[in-house]
């Protein structure tokens, strides 16, 4: 009897996407000559990639728009309508990402999460009560001031003159927020927004600090990002009465999530959990024998909710074997990994340089995915 085999991996980081991992796996397994039926359910936590998985997944109409990428230029991006057109799916980094940037024009202080709210208000103008947002991989770190400009709110100092270009650096004089023009149809509308990292807005372990250097800030910027989502934060406390600088996955996406939920009520959610339960993960499940997961690193913080634990967790209430694949696994067993994680394999097959390493990832899975193949089959035969 064959066993099902069900993938269903997250992306590996700046090397291949999660349908691309499921493929190579799948490969694999197929070249070792299991005897299996495989399933392939790419999976995403909110991170770059996530809005193109659920729109396939649940079989959605793309619609095309043109807004403003994070400098303010023109830029094709596509909002997905699910549920009948009722429900818009917004990623982030189709307008605000870093990949839409050329190294040299990395600067958070002069980024802005605008077109994400462009797509907001032309997913409201189609008429939606429900918009979907994955905010993995953006270039801002704006507090989502961008967001709320595109949907009506305004920024002034302390002379009452408005701030026209909501981005850090014109945002430093930042001292009255006026809610007079937010498009009334947010107050009808649901937000849910998918999170793939749990921070705080401030300090050391904020926003600025741990994501600001990813998307080009230098020691002086994050410093500079931080004393402006400081202020931020206190202008929000006096205006919603919402205190943001405490608030779960307060820091993701360059604080925009902080923004969003405080001006618009949007719920943050962890965004695996989200994706499984949307997608109907727990119906594949149900067909499989074993679970195969992975991302690019898996070590502790794997258990803080991201894709593979997502995965693993929901496997292991149906009692069913997880393997799970990375890039980077720890030298040392981890008794909690090992609770979700029966198997944990580094696809790596030499000592290499990070380059090197990405350049050879999808390889390394199908070399992986046939070892997997061979362990199964020996499995069958004790």
């Amino acid at each position: 009897m064959a066993i099902h085999v069900l993938i269903a991996p997250n992306a590996f980081k700046n090397s291949v996407t999660a349908t691309e991992v499921a493929e190579a796996l799948q490969k694999g397994l197929h070249q070792s000559g299991l005897h299996c039926n495989i399933e392939c359910f790419p999976i995403a936590d909110g991170g770059d990639g996530t809005g193109s998985l659920i729109m396939k997944k649940c079989h959605g109409e793309l619609v095309n728009c043109v807004v403003n990428d994070p400098l303010g230029r023109p830029i094709e991006a596509t909002i997905g309508l699910i549920d009948r057109g009722k429900t818009a799916v917004i990623e982030m980094a189709d307008a605000s990402g870093l990949r839409l940037l050329a190294p040299d024009e990395l600067n958070p202080m002069q980024t802005s999460s605008l077109g994400t709210g462009q797509m907001m208000k032309l997913a409201l103008d189609r008429g939606v009560n429900k918009i979907i947002l994955a905010m993995g991989g953006s270039a801002s770190v704006d507090g989502g001031c961008g967001i709320l400009n595109a949907l009506g709110v305004t920024f002034l100092d302390e002379e009452g003159n408005i701030l026209l270009k909501p981005t850090p650096e014109n945002l430093k004089r930042l001292a009255n927020i006026d809610l007079r023009g937010l498009d009334p149809r947010i107050a009808v509308c649901e937000i849910v927004v998918l999170c793939d990292v749990d921070s705080q807005l401030l300090g050391k372990d904020g926003a600025a600090a741990i994501y600001g250097p990813q998307k080009g800030a230098t020691e002086e910027m994050v410093q500079q990002l931080d004393s402006f989502l400081t202020n931020f934060a206190a202008i929000t406390l006096k205006t919603c009465n919402i205190n943001i600088n405490t608030l779960n996955y307060g820091g993701a996406a360059g604080g925009a999530t902080s923004g969003v939920h405080a001006y618009l009520n949007a719920r943050l959610v962890n965004g695996i959990s989200y994706f499984l339960q949307l997608t109907e993960f727990d119906k594949s499940l149900q067909n499989a024998s074993v679970v195969i997961t992975g991302e690019g690193s898996i070590d502790s913080q794997t258990l803080q909710g991201k894709g593979p634990f997502g995965v693993a967790a929901l496997a292991k209430q149906r009692g069913l074997p997880v393997i799970a694949v990375a890039g980077k696994v720890p030298l040392e067993d981890d008794e909690e990994l090992r609770k979700y994680f029966d198997i944990l394999l580094a696809i790596g097959n030499e000592p290499a340089d990070m380059e090197t390493a990405i350049s050879n990832t999808y390889f390394n899975l199908v070399r992986i995915g046939t070892d997997i193949g061979h362990m199964l089959k020996l499995n069958s035969h004790v």
